[in-house]
């Protein structure tokens, strides 16, 4: 915006000026040239007059040829004075015949000895040099006894002309500089409030909730806008400050009756009748589905909490603990898990975030996949050239992290809801919450990431979570890397 004004300061400044100084140049040219013309004419008319005394006294020889030098230095020019007759009787520099034979050929001699007017003013440019002459005749008879011709140069003038538009483009440049350093200061307080409006702005889509901005600078409008986006902005702070306190408050107040519930429960089991066996198990089973969706709202609540900053971690390191930990309980349900891939690079993600995503991932898949089927996790990077390119053109590499079932999949339009909080799909089986997914997106989005499913091809579903590569170009605190291709954002899983 300072950019803006200021050029727009500068086009108002510089169109006012051409409008003024470019007439006053050629207004300026016009008068030094009128100003040598009458000049000239002035010395031709006075010294026509002298000649005519001097040829009336026949002093032409004695008086006439000092005046016509004198005159000559005066104004810096060539003067002759030639009779009817063709012959030169004064000339304030040597000519010879067939010079005044090529002067009485001149038209405005000529016109000046057939006695047609009092002056004649011509240019000629002679030798590269430009001149203007003036013709007068001599005496008030027609026609006239003699004629006197004045040539002066008129580089003189043009010099003065060109010292004047020089004088007024340096005044313009002046004048320009001068209102620069004006309009600077000028832009510079207007959009100083708006480039604070800007940094707030960010912070607030970044998820960190800035401090109040100043509201006493800048323009009237632009105080109104900040004052409102004060209020919106502690509003807002105010909304996800109570839905985060009623996330975690609600969840912690649910657990210690839920556990004790689950107590009652399991104590009732041997007083309970065979038949009435099936209702109990039933009953354990959804204070089992309760408490793990308390676990997940308390999770979510975390998130909330949880700062920008992203740790670098080892992704394969991390594939393969979990893999270790989750293959024994894969087995009691005969399910395969496998790990496959290759060695990545590290990625930034948030603190505990990549080990809580593939237990989503892996508890999601084992409650969809049927006995002896196989479960994988796959890695899959970029290489190292890959990365350095897309560092050189400002882009972010990742590394995708599969998770492939071959469960029964789910149709398009329930992918496209499968990352809803408490969505579930209409044949899942018992126990799940439908958070898991929910936090997987809410992770790996924290973390400058993205998460889809998409189609396996042996059937099932695919779950890729995309992790910004850390060496290629990390990002400052707070700042995530833009996310993978967009046609990988549309959310197509399961609950």
């Amino acid at each position: 915006m300072t950019r803006r004004l200021l050029l727009t300061y500068l086009s108002i400044a510089a169109l006012v000026l051409l409008c003024l100084e470019i007439p006053l140049g050629f207004v300026y040219s016009r008068a030094e040239r009128d100003r040598m013309i009458n000049a000239a004419r002035e010395e031709a008319v006075s010294l026509s007059a002298f000649a005519e005394l001097s040829l009336a006294a026949g002093r032409e020889e004695q008086d006439l040829p000092r005046r016509v030098t004198e005159c000559a230095k005066r104004i810096g020019g060539q003067i002759a004075v030639i009779s009817r007759s063709g012959s030169l009787v004064a000339a304030s520099h040597p000519l010879s015949e067939q010079e005044t034979r090529e002067l009485m050929g001149r038209p405005d001699v000529a016109a000046a000895l057939n006695g047609t007017g009092s002056a004649d003013m011509r240019t000629s440019r002679i030798g590269g040099v430009q001149y203007l002459s003036v013709a007068a005749p001599v005496g008030h008879a027609t026609p006239p006894d003699a004629a006197v011709r004045i040539s002066v140069p008129t580089d003189t003038v043009h010099s003065r002309v060109h010292q004047v538009w020089l004088l007024l483009a340096l005044a313009g440049l002046a004048v320009l500089a001068v209102v620069a350093g004006f309009a600077f200061a000028v832009a510079r307080w207007a959009a100083r409030p708006i480039r604070e409006l800007q940094r707030a702005t960010v912070h607030l889509a970044d998820g960190s909730l800035p401090g109040p901005v100043t509201v006493t600078d800048g323009p009237p409008e632009i105080r109104s806008l900040a004052a409102t986006f004060n209020q919106t902005a502690a509003r807002l702070e105010h909304l996800l400050a109570s839905q985060r306190a009623f996330a975690g408050d609600a969840s912690h107040q649910l657990k210690t009756p839920l556990a004790a519930l689950r107590l009652r429960l399991d104590n009732l089991e041997p007083a309970v009748a065979p038949f009435g066996r099936a209702s109990l198990t039933a009953a354990l089973t959804e204070t089992d589905r309760l408490a793990r969706l308390v676990e997940g709202l308390l999770a979510m609540a975390g998130l909330e909490e949880m700062a920008a900053t992203r740790d670098v971690v080892d992704p394969q390191r991390v594939c393969t603990e979990r893999h270790q930990t989750w293959a024994p309980i894969f087995e009691q349900r005969h399910v395969l898990l496998a790990l496959t891939g290759e060695r990545t690079a590290p990625v930034l993600v948030l603190p505990g975030a990549l080990e809580q995503i593939l237990d989503n991932l892996l508890s999601n898949a084992l409650r969809h996949s049927p006995p002896g089927s196989t479960v994988s996790i796959h890695l899959r990077g970029r290489r190292a050239s890959e990365r350095r390119r897309a560092a050189a053109d400002g882009r972010t590499a990742f590394v995708d992290l599969h998770v492939i079932d071959q469960g029964p999949g789910l149709m398009e339009e329930q992918r496209l809801r499968a990352f809803d909080r408490f969505w579930r799909a209409p044949d899942a089986p018992k126990g799940g919450t439908g958070l898991g997914l929910a936090l997987v997106q809410r992770l790996a989005h924290a973390g400058g990431g993205n998460v889809a499913l998409h189609a396996a091809p042996r059937g099932g579903l695919d779950a890729v979570v995309s992790l910004p590569c850390a060496d290629s170009g990390r990002p400052a605190p707070g700042k995530s890397p833009s996310p993978p291709d967009a046609s990988r954002q549309q959310a197509t899983a399961r609950g």
